[in-house]
Parts: structure tokens; C-alpha cells; sequence
């Protein structure tokens, strides 16, 4: 409500004499407050405590630690990890959400959306405790013990043999979740998967990994073991009689020359699976891959090379890319 004239004057006047009165009785009082409290002012030499807040306690590392962000083996995983069949290729509808482009760290990711060939190889990583019991990009719960893997744009769900290449040792998986974003990793496998493929030793493996079409899909894997060691020849059987030609023109190799031998078998199969594996994983020198038959052996090889010296460079760059053990030729 608004105040004005006579009413407004007197308000004026009697809230003047009120604050006289204030003023003065905080006058008069001022001397004795500041006497009476002058005993507990601090010195100037006297040191103020200064509140710090306290550093957080170091976080604790679960058990089995050493892991990235804290992940690892669970503490009681099954005793039968090998009995765990692997993924059994299905029909299955894409999940639409996980079908849709997303962006990660900065890197944009456009996933397939519909289940055409894929062959790549790359670095394999695997996750565990750490997502174990979390919903994946399709909303289902992550089981370290399952046989599923993470790719960042293979459809979702769908199916991938994963080849260890270092020891040739094939699962198949089910791949329900997105990830590993590292530019250096091509798929993260489930615990369960690491572990049949050799993976969990030593944390990330180059493998070769291909899309599986439910319709056309075979239980036997193309080459589920390490490559044998080269087979003994019968002993009445002459060596001339064991010799095969190679049926391919291109393997027509030169008559002499340096090479890096890389492998032999008593199958030429073998022998022509290996080296298209080799191709994949070394291909700055695909066109040096070759097959050469004699004794009854189809052995697997690099060259020819003009000196030992350059042979032998080649063979010390291939043991440190895939730990093969390389054995240098001249013919």
C-alpha cells in the first residue's frame, strides 16, 4: 500500500529519530566491545590455521588387478570354459537402434546393415569382469562366459569365425556389442572366446576375422588347427612319384635366388591355405608369397631375393610381425 502525505511526513520523522538513537547507542558502546575482545584477536606473529581439503584416499584395485580400467578374469570363472560350445549361426532380425551411425571419442561409426562378406584381420582384444552382467548395444546382458564379441560396425547380431594367427586355432562368435574403440583393434572377445583362442595370455592377438551367412553356415571350421609339421614319406614309395605339379600357373617360382621359407606341409592345401592367411596379414609382400612343391612337400616361402643379406632382413621383420620362425633358402 502506498503512503503520501501527512501519514508519509510523520513516518519520515519518527524513522529519523529512531536511527539517531541506534547511532548513538553504537557510538558509545564501540570502545568498550573492542576492550572487551581485544584478548582473543590473534597476533599478526601468531600463525592462522588455513582449512585444506584432504586428498581422496588411492582407489583400491579388485583382485586379479593389472587390467585396463580395472577389468580382468572374474574370481570363479567355470572349470569347463572348454566344453562351452561355440555360437551356432541363426537368422536373426538387425536390432535398429545398434544398426544406426554413432560417434565414440570423436570417431564416427556408420555400422553395416545388412549381412554381406566380411574378411579382415586386425588386432584382437577381449573384455570381462568389468562389463560382465551390463547390457550390451542390443540391450542384452553381457556374459564374459558366452561366446559373443564387439565390433564397431559389423551388424548387430550377427555371426564371425575369429582365427588366431599365431596359432591357427578357429571359434565362432556371436557379435551382440559394439567396441573396441582403438584404432589399433579390430574385435574384443568375450572371456570365454580369448580363452579358446589363446588370446588371454598375452592380452591382444592378430586375427582374421569373417562374416558367417546363417543360410550357408558349416560347422567344420576351414583350418581349426596349427599347421602339422611336414609328414613322413612311406619308404618304398620314391620321392620322384611323390612330387605333385601345383595346379595353379601363378606358382611357377624362379630357379634361383634367395627365399624366406615360412612353412612346409605334406598337403598342398595346407600349404595354399597358409600362404593366403600369410597374404592377409603380410601384405607388402603378397606378391613374394609362393608355393614351391618338390619331395612330396609344398612349402611356403618368400622370394626370390637378390642377396642373404636382404633375405635375411625380410625374415627378421616377419618374426617380429607374426613370431613365425623363418628359415633362409638359396637355390
Amino acid at each position: 500500500m502506498k503512503i503520501t502525505g501527512k501519514w508519509q511526513e510523520a513516518s519520515g520523522q519518527e524513522n529519523g529519530r529512531a536511527t539517531a538513537r541506534v547511532v548513538s547507542c553504537i557510538l558509545f558502546l564501540l570502545p568498550a566491545f573492542i576492550t572487551g575482545c581485544g584478548s582473543i584477536l590473534p597476533r599478526q606473529d601468531t600463525p592462522v590455521a588455513i582449512w585444506k581439503p584432504e586428498k581422496p584416499a588411492a582407489a583400491t584395485t579388485k583382485k586379479g588387478g593389472g587390467y585396463y580400467l580395472n577389468d580382468g578374469p572374474g574370481d570363479n570363472p567355470p572349470a569347463n570354459l572348454d566344453a562351452i560350445p561355440d555360437a551356432v549361426p541363426k537368422a536373426e532380425p538387425l536390432h535398429k537402434a545398434a544398426s544406426r551411425p554413432y560417434t565414440v571419442l570423436g570417431q564416427t561409426y556408420t555400422p553395416d546393415t545388412s549381412l554381406k562378406p566380411y574378411k579382415e584381420t586386425g588386432v584382437a582384444s577381449w573384455y570381462g569382469r568389468r562389463y560382465h552382467g551390463q547390457k550390451t548395444s542390443t540391450g542384452e546382458i553381457y556374459d564374459m562366459y558366452a561366446m559373443t564379441a564387439a565390433h564397431t560396425t559389423l551388424p548387430l547380431p550377427s555371426y564371425v569365425r575369429v582365427t588366431n594367427l599365431k596359432n591357427n586355432k578357429s571359434v565362432v562368435v556371436r557379435v551382440n556389442d559394439r567396441g573396441p574403440f582403438h584404432s589399433d583393434r579390430l574385435i574384443d572377445l568375450s572371456y570365454t572366446a580369448a580363452y579358446k583362442l589363446g588370446v588371454l595370455a598375452g592380452g591382444s592377438t592378430p586375427v582374421l576375422v569373417e562374416s558367417i551367412d546363417p543360410a550357408n553356415y558349416s560347422a567344420a571350421p576351414v583350418y581349426a588347427s596349427a599347421p602339422k609339421q611336414p609328414e613322413p614319406l612311406p619308404a618304398a614309395t620314391p620321392l620322384a612319384e611323390k612330387a605333385q605339379p601345383l595346379a595353379a600357373p601363378a606358382e611357377v617360382v624362379a630357379s634361383s635366388g634367395h627365399f624366406v621359407q615360412l612353412g612346409a606341409f605334406g598337403m598342398q592345401e595346407n600349404a595354399e591355405h597358409f600362404r593366403d592367411r600369410l597374404k592377409l596379414e603380410l601384405a607388402q609382400l603378397s606378391d613374394k608369397l609362393q608355393i614351391y612343391a618338390a619331395d612330396g612337400l609344398f612349402r611356403v616361402r618368400a622370394g626370390p631375393y637378390q642377396s642373404s643379406t636382404e633375405a635375411g632382413q625380410i625374415a627378421s621383420e616377419i618374426k617380429n610381425a607374426l613370431n613365425i620362425k623363418a628359415v633362409l633358402t638359396t637355390r
